[in-house]
């Protein structure tokens, strides 16, 4: 099999990943029957059947498996390669996919990328926004910024900023009903709460060195933090939500923070991107860039 096949290697990678040859096709701006041929082609080259396809799923053969993971060698060889050319000329160019936490991208990572944009004209990002972790490997994501989340060793983390919780109200609220000193006082407050199917929320704290979550009830339920942080402004009652969300709000006098000493650090705010010997100019950059903008601090505090 020569180089006049990658292109039918990288079908057979993406089909294998997505498990769907509709999927794959999108991925690959191709039609589904370019990506059933290029599959053909491939099988007929390696004289064996990597797939069984069915009208409901798509799995591969014992074959198949073996083939993957010298596929997976072979496009990351490719992509390094492709990389390490890039990178002389360190131009970001062509298309950068990034997956963005819902309410921290939009209000911390675009401004950033509004200016990277202007920056270098050959680039165009592709942005989805999701507060889950997708797979960045099957649906081809270049880079995410994620909030915490399990090792993956398949991904090369790097943090950009630390990230903790906040407990607050608007100082209207306050003043109605006193500041809270103790997690008992908490209860007898009115709470905006995030709304989890199970109906419990708990609040994060640290007690004399020991980590805590604390139980709790709240009369506004609300399945957006953004409209929990409009709720908190509007004088509803207490919020906890992360320092990235009210930080401008608490520096303006928006909101005023409580409980401050018992603040606990959480999983710092990382940039995500698969592993790779020689990353691309375009995600180098932007990382960069962003690592710039928040050196002396992230912009939340």
């Amino acid at each position: 099999m020569g180089l006049n096949r990658i292109g039918d290697v990288l079908a057979f990678v993406r089909v294998a990943d997505s498990q769907s040859f509709t999927v794959a096709a999108d991925r690959l701006g191709l039609s589904r029957s370019s990506v059933g041929k290029c599959i053909v082609r491939l099988e007929e080259s390696l004289s064996t059947r990597l797939i069984h396809r069915t009208t409901r799923s798509v799995t591969l053969t014992e074959e198949g498996r073996i083939f993957y993971e010298h596929a997976m060698r072979i496009l990351g060889e490719a992509d390094d390669a492709e990389a390490a050319l890039a990178q002389r000329n360190e131009i970001p160019r062509g298309r950068l996919r990034l997956d963005l936490p819902i309410a921290m991208g939009r209000l911390h990572v675009l401004p950033v990328l509004q200016d990277f944009l202007a920056q270098w004209p050959d680039l165009v990002a592709d942005i989805s926004f999701s507060d889950e972790y997708r797979d960045l490997v099957a649906e081809g994501i270049d880079v995410a910024i994620r909030i915490g989340g399990a090792p993956d060793s398949r991904l090369i983390r790097q943090v950009l900023a630390p990230h903790h919780y906040i407990t607050c109200a608007a100082p209207s609220f306050l003043e109605q009903n006193g500041i809270p000193r103790s997690f008992d006082d908490i209860q007898h407050y009115d709470k905006i709460v995030f709304s989890h199917a199970n109906g419990v929320s708990r609040w994060r704290y640290k007690v004399n060195g020991e980590d805590r979550d604390v139980s709790v009830q709240g009369r506004l339920r609300l399945g957006n933090t953004e409209a929990m942080r409009d709720a908190a402004l509007a004088g509803f009652g207490l919020v906890q939500l992360s320092a990235f969300l009210v930080g401008e709000d608490i520096r303006q006098g928006r909101l005023i923070a409580v409980m401050t000493e018992f603040t606990r650090e959480e999983p710092p705010i990382c940039a995500v991107y698969p592993t790779r010997r020689h990353l691309s100019p375009k995600v180098r950059m932007f990382i960069e860039e962003i690592r710039q903008r928040w050196r002396v601090g992230p912009p939340w505090h």
